[in-house]
Order: structure tokens, then sequence, then C-alpha cells
């Protein structure tokens, strides 16, 4: 039981950092109904920044942990608002259902290939801020980290709500969500609105990348493969579903984990990628995603 509820633990640590970066997913296709499929290079990005300021692979440490996050965060936004202005506005310009997808993982390549020549090939060893001496829960050993990834994942998104209902900019970019072309009569700079989510998207995505890398290696491949369960995840929860995005993550973390232990690491995916193809056979919105209605 304890190594159940270990397993589990470690799960839910795993899971939401899949849920911060499909939380991203869903703030760029609530605006512009594009996603970013270099989502996970903006994880792999703020990961190898954050290493290169608190690390010591550049002649550094340069800041703490707690002042890189910022930083980094920074760096994740003015990424994100390349990828849309180069990647997306184009294809939005004229209208292309499909420019944008090849245009975003063109420029995940590419950042791929920096990321390779700038911290070379081999994964690297992040430092961790906390203690490695594992607490006592409920006759589980956790690591401090993961119990920071958890409180940091739900804060970030929290503080993303918060902002979208409080603020004027915010409600900006709920209205346009709820209706692009309405909310553009209305005197929102609706393109300044998508290059913003964008901005916040990759923010939220080199946010999870720092909290990650301490308890994993870090290197130029570690985003392709989180980029990709982040948008299972994504889909499993319902793209236009925060909460969503937070039980499609716990569900495919602890999918994940137990599977490895129980059965083999070598099919520790398949329980979430047939999650997958399941709910797109059955509510192909996502478990708590609503269907679009169109008038023809």
């Amino acid at each position: 039981m304890d190594i159940f509820l270990q397993l589990v633990l470690s799960g839910v640590a795993l899971g939401m950092i899949y849920a911060v970066i499909a939380f991203g997913y869903q703030l760029t296709f609530a605006t512009s109904g594009t996603l970013n499929f270099g989502q996970g290079e903006a994880l792999m990005l703020g990961a190898l920044v954050g290493l290169s300021l608190v690390g010591t692979i550049h002649g550094g440490p340069y800041l703490s942990y707690v002042l890189m996050i910022p930083v980094v965060m920074v760096f994740g936004a003015l990424q994100g608002m390349l990828v849309e202005w180069i990647g997306v506005r184009p294809a939005i310009k004229i209208k292309s259902e499909f420019g944008w997808i090849m245009s975003t993982i063109a420029l995940a390549i590419i950042f791929k290939n920096v990321a390779e020549n700038i911290w070379g090939k081999d994964d690297l060893t992040f430092p961790s801020p906390l203690s490695s001496a594992p607490i006592t829960v409920l006759g589980a050993n956790v690591q401090p980290m993961q119990i920071a990834v958890v409180i940091g994942a739900l804060a970030i998104m929290a503080a993303v709500e918060v902002f979208n209902r409080k603020s004027i900019y915010g409600k900006a970019v709920v209205a346009t969500a709820n209706d692009r072309d309405a909310a553009a009569l209305m005197g929102i700079n609706t393109r300044m609105v998508i290059t913003f989510s964008y901005a916040l998207s990759s923010a939220t995505a080199a946010f999870a990348g720092v909290l990650v890398a301490p308890l994993t290696l870090t290197g130029a491949t570690m985003g392709a493969s989180l980029g990709l369960k982040a948008f299972a995840v994504a889909i499993i929860g319902g793209l236009t579903s925060g909460v969503g995005a937070i039980v499609g993550g716990l569900i495919l973390g602890i999918a994940e984990t137990t599977t490895g232990y129980y059965i083999s690491t070598g099919y520790k995916e398949v329980p979430g990628l047939l999650l997958l193809l399941l709910v797109l056979a059955i509510k192909p919105s996502g478990l708590f995603g609503k269907a679009a209605i169109k008038k023809v």
C-alpha cells in the first residue's frame, strides 16, 4: 500500500507538469483557435536558460533559484511572442487552416537545434533548490521538490485565472475567447490579445520547465515528449476547460507511474494513449470540454 501511495504521489507531481503545459495549449486555442506545437520546446528552453542562470555550465551561478524564475518566464514570454509573430499571425491573416501547424512544428525543430548547439546534446543535471531528503507522507516518501511542483503548478494556473477574471486585460482575453469578432467590434485589439496569449502560454511552459528540471535530466530533447503528452492531456480533459487540464494531467501522470512499476516501464505510456483514443471515440470534446455548435 505504501508503494502504491508513493507511485500515486509521484504521478500527481508529474501530472501537474502535464497540466501546466496543457493549460498553455488552452490559452492559445481559446483566443485564436490555434495551438503551439512547439510548447514542449518552450519548456525545454526555459529549463536550459534557468540552468545557465543557477548552474555552473556557463560560469555561473548568476542568480538564486527564486530570482531565476521571473527571468525565465520573461524569456518564455518573448519566445512565445516570436512564435506568434512568425508562425501563427501570417496563417491567421490569410485564413490558412493548417499553415500554423507546420509553422509551429518547424519553429520547434529550429529551437531544438539551437539548444543543441548552445547547451550540447547530452543531458545535464539541474541543481535542486530544496533538500533531497524525502518527507514521509502517510507512509510514503516524497521529495520536497515534488511537493513544490504541485504547489507551483496550481499557483501559476490560479494566478492566470485570477488575472483573466479580475484585470481589464484579462477580461479582454476572455472577451476574445468568447467571440473574437464581437470583441474586435467593441474596440479590443484582438491581434494583441492573441500575441499576449502566446506569450502567457510559453511563459507558463518555461515555468513548468524550471519546476520539473530538478526532478529529471535537462536537455534539448526533454521538451518533445512532455509537449506531446501534455497535448494528449489537453484533449482528454478538454481544450476549453482548466479543470479538465488538471484532471487529465493527474490521470495520465498516475497511469504512467503505476503502469511503469506494476507492468513494465516499456508500457507506461500505453494507458494514457488508450484513454486518449477512448475519449476521442466517445467524447471528442474531452471529459470536461464543451462541443462547439456552429450554424451553417
